[in-house]
């Protein structure tokens, strides 16, 4: 039987719910440090969490290809491939947290020097990525776990495994700070423990999956089909991919991010709301692209043809609605949203003129979105790279040009942009899927 938009929804709306407690939880971290009683704290936090975030941000293919792998066992019914989705990665995914703990003194003082906040902060910074860094390993293992159970559209699992994490983290980050006083070191201590008990429910969660239960019956281990060359060639090969692509997203933005700064403090602070808006709307999007990469996934495991023919056209039909009604509420609730960000009268006022690009943003990036994850799922993996890489030079060309003539409408030119590039060079290679 096809999917259904029924089912296809079915997908998308919890992944859409355990992804945006995200942006909640960064917003409870910051509200509970910035009632502290020196900013300090409250810059360290945000100079130690870029840091994490960039890191783990650049390794956040883990999770997306651990999905497209499982997906793609799943469809063929292969639970020893399903296995090995999950081992290879695992084993990446320990390699590159022990190697970020052992380098952990040059990160941080190469990350210090980049950034070069005041010296208070600094110290701030450096107590919270202290903390932080021993759960590199655990947290690139989340990925995996959270990854492998998407892949298995295990989605009560990954909304358990999502939403538990947070909400531990907000009431130890809560506890720590406001009772026990521990300020910064409360906020990345409640963060690691969080770490440590999320990577906990993931390894019982997939203990316990049926999958994991009929393999152990099935005989012994097999390393070698697990960790051979050609396997271990096309896992990496897939990884690269993605990764060039979050490099090219993390050039895009912390360029954007520079030429804000340009224009003033309070510019810089009325952009920095805009994009965390824009990273809510995205988010939305991300719930349907990761439905459609397990959908993919499954199609190209099981070779049915309609079956992937089917779940573009969802993609289409849901990235059209979506692009229409996140940018509609946008245009709706715009003065309410940014309110919540600030209350700085001078701050909001600057938001104003460039409302108008957050609402064109979904309609120019909807596509981009939804449909990474149809060829992540398919495990066609350097249109992404290539749409992306090209989008980047889109972007570098219009920040140079746009800029001097137009100003802060300039930079959102810019941005939008590379978003329709995104999204347009995307779908270039859309009909070459339908051949595979």
């Amino acid at each position: 039987m096809l999917p259904s938009h029924r089912a296809y929804l079915a997908l998308a709306i919890p992944l859409i719910i355990s992804t945006i407690t995200t942006p909640l939880l960064g917003a409870v971290d910051t509200a509970v440090i910035g009632h502290l009683s020196h900013s300090a704290y409250l810059g360290g936090v945000a100079v130690g969490t870029l840091i994490f975030n960039t890191l783990y941000w650049l390794f956040g293919f883990l999770r997306v290809s651990t999905s497209a792998f499982t997906a793609q066992a799943a469809g063929a019914q292969n639970n020893d491939q399903g296995i090995a989705a999950l081992m290879r990665p695992l084993a990446i995914a320990l390699l590159i947290g022990a190697a970020f703990i052992v380098l952990q003194k040059p990160i941080l003082l190469a990350s210090l020097q980049l950034i070069h906040p005041a010296q208070d902060v600094a110290a701030q910074a450096a107590i919270y990525f202290d903390i932080r860094i021993w759960g590199a390993p655990l947290t690139l293992v989340n990925y995996v776990l959270l990854g492998w159970l998407m892949g298995l559209s295990r989605v009560k699992a990954t909304l358990f495994l999502q939403i538990s994490m947070n909400v531990i983290n907000m009431v130890l980050a809560i506890v720590f700070t406001q009772i026990m006083h521990w300020n910064v070191t409360g906020v990345a201590s409640a963060t690691l423990i969080a770490e440590v008990l999320a990577c906990v429910f993931g390894l019982v969660l997939v203990f316990r999956s049926s999958i994991w239960r009929e393999w152990k019956r099935s005989g012994p281990m097999n390393w070698r089909e697990w960790f051979g060359v050609s396997e271990l060639k096309s896992v990496m090969a897939t990884n690269l991919d993605l990764m060039i692509r979050t490099a090219c997203l993390l050039t895009m933005f912390n360029l954007f991010t520079a030429r804000s700064a340009s224009f003033g403090t309070d510019q810089l602070a009325a952009n920095a709301i805009l994009l965390q808006i824009h990273y809510i709307i995205a988010y939305f999007f991300d719930g349907f692209a990761n439905a459609s990469s397990i959908m993919t996934g499954q199609a190209r495991g099981a070779r049915d043809r309609k079956m992937l023919q089917r779940v573009i056209h969802l993609s289409w039909f849901w990235t059209l609605v979506t692009s229409v009604v996140t940018g509609g509420l946008y245009l709706a609730l715009k003065e309410p949203l940014i309110s919540l960000f600030t209350d700085n009268a001078t701050v909001i006022s600057l938001t104003g003129p460039y409302n108008g690009w957050l609402v064109a943003f979904p309609l120019a990036a909807g596509l981009g979105l939804v449909f990474y994850g149809v060829f992540t799922g398919m495990l066609v993996t350097y249109p992404i790279r290539n749409s992306m890489m090209i989008s980047l030079v889109c972007f570098l060309i219009a920040l140079f040009w746009c800029v001097p003539h137009y100003g802060n409408h300039g930079l959102w030119l810019s941005f939008i942009v590379f978003a329709l590039g995104r999204s347009l060079f995307l779908m270039i290679y859309l009909p070459r899927l339908h051949r595979i």
